[in-house]
């Protein structure tokens, strides 16, 4: 081959920010998606300020982002009993240089998609194409095997294939044919969004209840001027103490409100009235919060993964997306230093493979919820004074030690370099 060609299984939020990157640095790249049509799906997700200092080196600014979310302005853990657990300011008001964002995934992720087709042309993305297998050529090529939405196959070879082709990644199960089936450790998920006055700050991140019993509520858009009404969404979770009561548990399902709507039955402030914000939704989804176990490599040969299909993690700490990103940016930084190459993927496996392995085993175990934990063990979750449960120095040293395992400890993201240098390209 001439030149080096990048083949990225998934056109989701790590595939087409990995296609984003390529494109920046200047290595020819083509997308396969399995879908015939991009939508808007899904509803909220975070991106944490690491992610969002390398969208704006990728080209975003905050006029783009606020376009598909809003700034989140504080993050906040809440008893049972409507008393603050745990509150701080995010993104620049906690002294980032760059600000969190709460979007639309459904939104960010059109985004994403229109901006790569704009600079790359519509060729770049392949729709109603699946890649289901590789195979590693003796010319130090690899193949694409690739299934088309009318049933026909094809192949496609180049250089190197990124599996970024989600929790259900036939890349990563042909990589690792005795990896154990999908994790689940009993809770559910029920999703939605409401149109709403916001709480608190206007764009509070809110975690309510207890480790097994509780909300996540924040806006994915700016309130209206004339009405004060923003778009919020909400998560509730219940957890099983026995995972076999929900088999019957399908991958975001839609599902009738008054399924759940029970469980939340008298969570009523004079802040935030719950079962009204439930029962406010259009529609309402359901899914098991899932992960994979940790694998020891997500490399083969030029074959690597990224996103989901490498770190499929529960959503407790509210950096899926974000890591996808930060992904794309390690694997473009190794490519710049040791160029189109399997000694670029050794690298970027080497960077990140063991750390996020860890992060996934902390986000299994509540991430930052773990304060909801505590709290539980220690007064059953209802309280009056929360020094009087856990001490403040106690809950300032478990966000510290979470932010630091997440990459967003907000010294070390302030004074760290670019990873892509400006203008920086790999030699073809």
């Amino acid at each position: 081959m001439s030149r080096p060609l990048v083949m990225i299984a998934g056109g989701g939020i790590g595939g087409l920010s990995m296609a984003l990157t390529l494109h920046e640095i200047g290595v020819p790249c083509v997308v396969f998606e399995s879908v015939a049509e991009l939508k808007p799906l899904g509803v909220g997700i975070n991106l944490q300020p690491n992610a969002v200092r390398e969208l704006f080196d990728m080209g975003f600014d905050a006029g783009l982002l606020d376009t598909v979310g809003v700034p989140a302005q504080e993050w906040a853990l809440v008893g049972l009993n409507g008393n603050d657990i745990y509150a701080e300011p995010r993104g620049t008001l906690a002294g980032y240089n760059w600000p969190q964002y709460a979007v639309h995934r459904g939104m960010f992720h059109m985004l994403l998609y229109s901006t790569f087709v704009g600079r790359a042309g519509v060729d770049a993305v392949r729709l109603g194409c699946q890649v289901t297998g590789y195979e590693q050529n003796a010319d130090g090529t690899v193949t694409a095997l690739i299934r088309h939405s009318d049933g026909s196959t094809s192949s496609e070879t180049g250089t190197v294939l990124i599996g970024a082709d989600g929790i259900h990644s036939a890349i990563r199960a042909q990589m690792h044919p005795d990896q154990p089936p999908i994790h689940w450790g009993g809770a559910v998920m029920w999703r939605g969004t409401t149109l709403a006055k916001p709480t608190r700050t206007g764009s509070s991140f809110l975690g309510l209840g207890t480790h097994k019993h509780r909300m996540v509520i924040y806006p994915i858009s700016h309130p209206d001027p004339d009405t004060g009404m923003a778009l919020i969404n909400w998560i509730a979770e219940v957890t099983y103490d026995d995972p076999s009561a929900r088999e019957n548990t399908g991958w975001f399902r839609q599902v009738q409100i008054d399924d759940f709507a029970h469980h939340f039955d008298g969570w009523t402030y004079d802040w935030l009235d719950v079962p009204a914000l439930i029962r406010g939704a259009d529609v309402a989804y359901e899914n098991p919060m899932i992960d994979r176990d940790p694998i020891p490599t997500w490399r083969d040969g030029n074959v690597v993964l990224m996103g989901d299909a490498a770190h499929a993690m529960y959503p407790t700490g509210s950096n899926g997306a974000s890591q996808a990103v930060i992904d794309a940016r390690t694997l473009g930084k190794a490519m710049l230093d040791h160029g189109v190459t399997p000694q670029a993927l050794a690298a970027y496996d080497q960077a990140l493979c063991g750390p996020v392995s860890e992060l996934i085993l902390r986000n299994r175990g509540a991430g930052p919820f773990g304060l909801l934990n505590m709290v539980d063990e220690r007064c059953g979750g209802e309280f009056d004074n929360i020094d009087d449960v856990i001490p403040a120095a106690e809950r300032a040293e478990f966000m510290a030690k979470y932010k630091a395992a997440a990459g967003f400890a907000i010294e070390k993201l302030n004074t760290s370099p670019r990873t892509i240098p400006e203008g920086a390209k790999v030699t073809l």
